[in-house]
């Protein structure tokens, strides 16, 4: 055994810095998610009444129970893990899928794996370092959490950072048996990922249909676990053995599978690829590789619409008098009547998250580069322009696609005003544009630091989704193209001079990204 992990250490260390920039940022990302909401909390929810006024509603709102779980204690403490709980979950479930499959499967892909175990390197070492690189993420963000939450409660803090922690672990060992089974990076991440999406529903079912998180369903799930840790709320230590259990199980799954199969080869068989003619262009073979991936975010996003728009009345009853928890949400939505203040501001969430995926898309091209599946193409008589370009029009395109979709769940969520729904989520096009022409101009002039657009991206939704909550300076919340928005629906007139000026930001950043791409060699 000890010659299947040799070289595990050397591996590890290139891991980490490998990522040294993206690890660091989605820690960040999952750490400040959870701890800018004491503050938050405390300043809208300061007494003991109005906690407990809140909990009622929760208990008598489904809708809410479904996108945040149950709460079980009326603490600042229990209240920020029923507010952030499940979605640092979510978030370092995304952070270990991401980091397990770029160092194994994406490294088989690109060949260089192959030559490494030409070396001395062991069978497994790949697949373990890879797991360690996971495991070391979420055991810093849990250390980060819980001492960031100390003060609230020692014992409490503890669970909700080991809780994330674990929820991470086991999302890396889930994504570790799917980087054995495709063939691809992609197809790894996205069962992966569909899998995350599917404990998240099976968790929101469970926990809109009874209260207390008692439905099976809940259980079912490993964000169901998360939130029955039960951390500053009588913690249910016994709950770690259950994701303990999982994240052994299936890493002795992945590891059986590696030790079974040769390397660039997978257990799901690949689809034979269509006749030749339906891949005549460089635009075709764009779509044919996106569409999958186009198809998810599509989906999602319609369902995410559906969700937030059926919870438009339950917010209007949780903001009750609640003149801080007003004020937020009308500095994030707008001052136009708490109901459309909401549905802008969900609109604006759903264009926030709408630019992961543009930078996702636009990040198709490095990848297609880096894994030398761009040259044989650009040897042709196909252009770098004719190439990019495809790829670019599913990004941009589909980007416009989902908001549309998001736009229309909203408007049938909520019951009435699709147009304004409608209006509302393809106003946030301009700023994700200028978000995916950044990353397209990364690319092109700058390939070795296109991974940057991640944190572009992620510091839009950081200051959006937590800025309004910490009553940041406008100035600070500026730096995001989506502070220059208007707040729809609800504006009787918007202003159209900020949606022109950023899709003439996006424009320029785009031809310049271009510019760049054909006037630098490929990568080698």
């Amino acid at each position: 055994m000890r010659n299947q992990l040799a070289g595990t250490g050397t591996l590890l260390r290139l891991a980490l810095r490998r990522d040294r920039v993206m690890m660091p940022v989605w820690i960040m990302v999952v750490t400040t998610l959870v701890l800018s909401l004491p503050a938050s909390l405390e300043s809208v929810y300061g007494s003991a009444a109005e906690r407990a006024r809140l909990l009622a509603t929760m208990d008598a709102n489904g809708s809410l129970r479904a996108l945040y779980g149950p709460a079980f204690g009326d603490s600042i403490g229990a209240l920020t893990a029923w507010r952030g709980g499940i979605f640092a979950g979510v978030l370092a479930g995304i952070m270990s899928l991401v980091i397990v499959v770029r160092h194994t499967r994406e490294e088989e892909e690109t060949g260089r794996q192959e030559m490494l175990s030409a070396a001395m390197v062991g069978r497994r070492a790949p697949l373990t370092a890879a797991l360690l690189a996971a495991l070391l993420a979420n055991g810093l963000a849990a250390l980060l959490v819980t001492a960031g939450l100390a003060g609230r409660g020692a014992g409490g803090a503890a669970a909700l950072g080991l809780g994330i922690g674990a929820t991470g672990t086991l999302f890396a060992a889930l994504a570790a048996v799917a980087a054995q089974l495709t063939e691809s990076a992609r197809l790894a991440k996205g069962l992966a990922g569909a899998l995350i999406g599917a404990a998240f529903v099976l968790r929101a079912a469970g926990d809109a249909g009874s209260a207390g998180g008692a439905s099976a369903m809940t259980w079912v799930s490993p964000l169901g676990w998360l939130e029955h840790v039960r951390a500053f709320a009588g913690e249910r230590r016994w709950v770690f053995g259950l994701f303990a259990a999982a994240v052994a199980v299936q890493v002795a799954a992945a590891y059986a599978l590696a030790g079974r199969r040769d390397v660039g080869m997978g257990f799901l068989p690949a689809r034979p690829g269509p006749a030749q003619g339906r891949l005549g262009s460089a635009g075709a073979l764009a779509w044919r590789l996106q569409r999958g991936g186009l198809l998810g975010w599509s989906l999602a996003f319609l369902a995410a619409g559906v969700v937030f728009g059926a919870m438009t009345d339950g917010a209007t009853q949780l903001v009750g008098d609640n003149e801080r928890t007003r004020e937020i949400i009308e500095r994030m939505g707008g001052r136009s009547g708490i109901a459309d203040a909401f549905l802008a501001t969900m609109a604006g969430m759903l264009g926030m998250i709408a630019a992961l995926y543009i930078v996702s898309a636009v990040l198709r091209l490095s990848g297609e580069e880096s894994g030398q599946r761009a040259e044989p193409l650009l040897a042709n008589a196909v252009g770098r322009l004719r190439w990019a370009g495809g790829h670019l029009a599913v990004a941009f395109g589909g980007s416009a696609l989902i908001l549309l979709l998001a736009g229309l769940g909203l408007g049938i969520g909520h019951g009435e005003g699709v147009g304004a729904a409608v209006g509302a989520t393809l106003a946030q096009l301009p700023a994700v544009w200028v978000i995916g022409a950044l990353a397209a101009l990364l690319y092109g002039a700058a390939p070795r630091y296109a991974v940057a657009a991640w944190a572009v991206a992620g510091g839009a939704l950081t200051l959006g989704w937590i800025g309004p909550a910490l009553n940041l300076p406008q100035a600070v919340l500026n730096l995001s193209p989506f502070a220059h928005l208007p707040k729809l629906p609800g504006a009787e007139a918007p202003p159209w001079a900020p949606l022109l000026v950023l899709t003439a930001l996006a424009a320029g950043l785009l031809a310049a990204g271009l510019t760049a791409l054909r006037r630098r060699d490929l990568a080698a």
